[in-house]
């Protein structure tokens, strides 16, 4: 019998059941459901991350001011004076794998416009700081090195500060004052959102040039940051390299002492996320796939049934000429057919959970081709696997005890 006439049998043998052929497939869409939903989950989850750490800045590489141990109590970084200007400076001279750099000091500020205030971070830096955080402004422009060389009270703010400080006032060229001092504001920075690295608001900060907040705010000389950008993501390893040797020779560390900064890379941060993220997404998928595999062992039970049911039915086919392996071809059809009948619905269905997820929770979800194409391959392999036994007992019925059978 050829297998174009094998199917339609097979197919008009679930016909003949509706109801049971739907209940079987229940357990494949939930399955296959749950899959698309739970990868796309994962995947969505990754891809917010990596996109996170995309808007931190390009090739970034962050150095930082050492931690230190005082009275047995752990300090946080920068609690030390390690770096200073001429780092930054031998930094760029030195290290021919970096490509810009610039310095960083922070404080709190109390901000007041008008009836307003708000407290924010205050960050004082050079204008290279926006092109290595490839931050573009919404409105306005940098302060200027000419402002940081005579120490200008020029400010760029924040979206967030901006929202709660000006409302629907336009802010450029208004005068707010920074811890009772007045800066006149040059830019609003486009938002950047939280930082996937802090888990902060990279929108609630005024930055102004660092000379300012150093001789007028904070009155520190040091440095308590400073912001490298590398060539390229594969050169930012050799910057790395490159820098911790400068400073620790620039520092005089001697071999075996710890280093009195660090040397954070954005790319490993960026790789860690990516392994979090497949991680994250296979413990879902493998979650779900026992779903899926309850679904098949649902579809082996009911098959095993109906192979039961219709003995006398193998029985006659088998009487007037049909092989074992017409037998078991059809009932391993039927699974399959349930299979990717029940594999597409759940498509369907874990697409709209996804959308409904993204809706209600505002969860980042990706539907990737590559999780629809698994899920269907997937179902089939259920359908095959799970369809296999029964199909082969069927097989095997002799068909004289079969048309016995009552």
């Amino acid at each position: 019998m050829d297998l174009l006439a094998i199917v339609r049998i097979a197919m008009r043998a679930l016909a003949r059941n509706k109801l049971r052929s739907s209940l079987t497939m229940l357990g494949i869409i939930i399955g296959v459901g749950a899959v698309i939903a739970m990868v796309g989950v994962g995947q969505g989850a990754q891809q917010q991350v990596q996109q996170q750490i995309a808007a931190m800045g390009s090739n970034l590489l962050f150095v930082g001011a050492g931690t230190v141990t005082r009275g047995g109590m752990h300090m946080g970084w920068g609690a030390t004076k390690s770096l200073v200007y001429d780092d930054m400076q031998a930094i760029l001279r030195e290290c021919p794998a970096v490509k810009a750099a610039a310095p960083g000091s922070t404080s709190s500020a109390q901000v007041v416009f008008g009836n307003d205030n708000w407290a924010t971070r205050l960050n004082g830096t050079e204008p290279e700081y926006f092109d290595i955080r490839t931050w573009p402004f919404q409105e306005g422009t940098s302060f200027t090195q000419g402002d940081v060389e005579t120490g200008a009270n020029v400010a760029v703010i924040g979206e967030t500060v901006r929202k709660n400080l000006f409302g629907a006032t336009d802010p450029l060229g208004e005068t707010i004052r920074v811890n009772n001092l007045p800066f006149k504001v040059v830019g609003v920075l486009s938002p950047k959102g939280t930082s996937a690295a802090m888990g902060d608001d990279q929108d609630d900060i005024i930055l102004i040039p660092i000379t300012t907040l150093q001789k007028k705010i904070s009155g520190q000389n040091w440095l308590r940051w400073i912001m490298v950008s590398a060539a390229s993501r594969q050169s930012s390893y050799a910057a790395q390299q490159q820098i911790t040797s400068l400073l620790r020779d620039r520092h005089r560390i001697r071999t075996g002492q710890d280093d009195d900064f660090f040397v954070r890379n954005l790319a490993d941060m960026a790789d860690l996320a990516d392994q979090a993220g497949r991680v994250m997404t296979l413990l879902l998928a493998s979650i779900a796939s026992v779903s899926l595999i309850v679904g098949g062992i649902g579809i082996m039970n009911i098959m095993l049934v109906s192979v039961t049911e219709r003995t006398r039915e193998i029985g006659v086919r088998m009487a007037i000429g049909a092989t074992e392996g017409d037998v078991q071809r059809q009932f391993l059809i039927e699974a399959v057919v349930l299979s990717l009948i029940g594999g597409a619905i759940g498509i369907i269905f874990g697409t709209g959970a996804s959308y409904l997820i993204t809706e209600t929770l505002g969860w980042a979800v990706l539907i990737s081709p590559t999780a629809i194409v698994t899920a269907v391959v997937f179902s089939m392999a259920v359908g095959i696997f799970f369809g296999f036994y029964p199909a082969r007992k069927a097989a095997r019925l002799d068909p004289i005890d079969a048309l016995r059978y009552e």
